[in-house]
C-alpha cells in the first residue's frame, strides 16, 4: 500500500505540475499551489512508508533510521490532517518526520535528558522550557540580509547573461566562469530567505528544538533545511549537497535510495527531478548531477589521501577543491534556473560540454569501487546527501540530548541521532 500511495501522490503532483507549466505559466517559475503540494507529497509518502515499516515489516529487516522513524499505530484522521496541513509548514515546509511532529504536539519535545557516559541521567537543564527567541531573531536577521541581497544584487547579475551572444563572443574563459559563479551565487539568497523563514516560523511556534549540547546551549535546527556557511565554502560536491535542502535530501534517501532495487543513485536523482516539476531544465540538471556526483566521489576516493598529510598541502588542496566544486555546482544548476531546453543547451554547447566530458574521463580513469548494496562497507557508493561523517555522528550522539518517545531512553539516544545525521 505504501508504494501505491507513493505512486498516486507523486502522480497527482506531476499532473498538477503539468497543468501549471503548460497551461498557466510556462517559461517562468512562480510560487503557487504546486509549492505547498510538493511539501504535502513529501509528508504523505514519508508517513506511508513509516507506517509500512512500523506495522507491516519485521523489526530486524529495518535499517536503524527506519526503525527509529517507524510508526507503530495507525494515526487518527485528526493526527493525519494535522501533520499534513499544519499552518507552520503548509507553504514552504520544511519536511519533518511524523514522530517528531507528534512529539511536539503532545508537548514531549522539551522532556529532554542529557545522557552521561556512565548511563546516568543528568536533569540539570530540565527546569525550564527552552526559549526560541534568540534562534528566531538570528534566523530573521539572515532572512532580512538574504532578501536585501536578492533585491539589490541578484537583479544586476542575471543567470541569463551567461548565454548572451555578445558576452559569449567577447568575454574570455576566466571571465565567463567567474561570472557564472557569481551569478549562480547571487541566485541562492532567495532560497536562503524562504527556507530560513520557514525554519524560523516553526521555531517561533516551539517546533524544531533538537536538544542541549554538553554546555547546556540550546539547538533549534531539528528541521533546518540548509547551512549557509558550509554551502558557500564547500570543498566537495558531497559537502554542498549535504547542506543544501537537507530535509528533501533525507526524504529522497528514505523513500527511494534505501528502497531501490537497482541503480539507487540514478533513481534518486530522477525522483528528485520529477518531484521538482516538469521543466526540462530540472532533468538536465539532475542527470548532469549524476555524472558530477560519481566523478567527484571517484576523485575524492582515489586522490584525496595524498593531500592530507601536510597542513600546507591540505590547505592548497582545499582551495583548489573549493574552486572546482563551485565551478561544478554552477555549471550543473544553470538548466535548473533557465528551465527550458534551448537556453540550457546553448549554455552547455558554449562551454563545449567540458565538465560532462571531464566527468566521463574521470570515471574511466578512476572507476568507482563496487560493493554489494546493503553491506556495511557500502559507504563509498551511497548518495552524497545520505550520510554524514561517522566521527561527527558519534560525537553529536554524545553531545546532544534526545526526545523521550515511547522507546526506552537508551534506544532513543541511538536511533534519533542516526536519523538526524544520516
Amino acid at each position: 500500500l505504501s508504494r501505491y500511495c507513493f505512486v498516486f501522490a507523486l502522480g497527482y503532483l506531476t499532473v498538477c505540475q503539468i497543468t501549471r507549466v503548460y497551461i498557466f505559466d510556462y517559461g517562468q517559475y512562480s510560487a503557487d499551489f504546486s509549492g505547498p503540494m510538493m511539501i504535502i507529497t513529501q509528508k504523505i509518502t514519508s508517513l506511508a512508508f513509516e507506517i509500512h515499516d512500523g506495522m507491516f515489516r519485521k523489526n530486524e529487516d529495518l535499517t536503524p533510521s527506519q526503525r527509529c522513524l517507524a510508526v507503530r499505530r495507525m494515526p487518527s484522521l485528526l493526527e493525519y490532517l494535522s501533520y499534513n496541513c499544519n499552518f507552520m509548514g503548509i507553504l514552504a515546509g520544511p519536511l519533518c518526520s511524523y514522530k517528531d511532529y507528534i512529539t511536539f504536539i503532545e508537548g514531549r519535545s522539551y522532556q529532554l535528558q542529557q545522557s552521561e557516559a556512565n548511563g546516568k541521567e543528568d536533569t540539570k537543564y530540565e527546569q525550564t522550557d527552552p526559549s526560541p527567541n534568540i534562534a528566531v531573531a538570528q534566523k530573521l536577521l539572515i532572512c532580512g540580509l538574504s532578501l536585501l541581497f536578492h533585491m539589490t544584487i541578484t537583479k544586476t547579475l542575471p543567470v541569463e547573461y551567461n548565454i548572451d551572444d555578445n558576452f559569449r563572443a567577447t568575454a574570455s574563459w576566466p571571465v565567463r566562469f567567474f561570472y557564472l559563479y557569481v551569478s549562480l551565487m547571487a541566485a541562492r539568497p532567495k532560497y536562503y530567505f524562504a527556507w530560513t523563514l520557514a525554519d524560523a516560523i516553526n521555531n517561533a511556534a516551539g517546533f524544531g528544538f533538537r536538544g542541549y549540547d554538553k554546555n547546556g546551549v540550546t539547538h533549534w535546527d531539528l528541521i533546518s533545511n540548509l547551512r549557509i556557511q558550509q554551502i558557500e565554502f564547500s570543498t566537495s560536491f558531497k559537502m554542498f549537497l549535504d547542506n543544501w535542502n537537507i530535509q528533501t535530501a533525507l526524504w529522497l534517501k528514505r523513500v527511494c535510495y534505501e528502497r531501490a532495487t537497482f541503480s539507487p543513485t540514478i533513481q534518486t536523482f530522477i525522483l528528485s527531478a520529477i518531484w521538482h516539476g516538469v521543466y526540462p531544465g530540472y532533468y538536465l540538471t539532475f542527470l548532469t548531477g549524476v555524472l558530477m556526483t560519481l566523478a567527484a566521489r571517484a576523485i575524492r576516493n582515489n586522490i584525496r589521501h595524498y593531500f592530507i598529510e601536510s597542513p600546507a598541502v591540505k590547505l592548497c588542496y582545499d582551495i583548489v577543491t573549493w574552486m572546482a566544486t563551485q565551478a561544478a555546482i554552477s555549471y550543473t544548476v544553470v538548466p535548473f534556473v533557465l528551465l527550458s531546453v534551448k537556453p540550457s543547451f546553448t549554455f552547455y554547447s558554449s562551454c563545449y560540454f567540458c565538465l560532462h566530458i571531464a566527468s566521463i574521463l574521470v570515471l574511466l580513469v578512476f572507476p568507482l569501487k563496487r560493493t554489494q548494496k546493503g553491506s556495511k562497507k557500502n559507504e563509498s557508493v551511497q548518495p552524497v546527501w545520505s550520510r554524514k561523517l561517522e566521527e561527527e555522528r558519534l560525537l553529536q550522539k554524545n553531545n546532544y540530548s534526545t526526545t523521550n518517545n515511547r522507546f526506552s531512553q537508551k534506544e532513543e539516544v541511538t536511533c534519533r541521532y542516526q536519523a538526524l545525521k544520516q
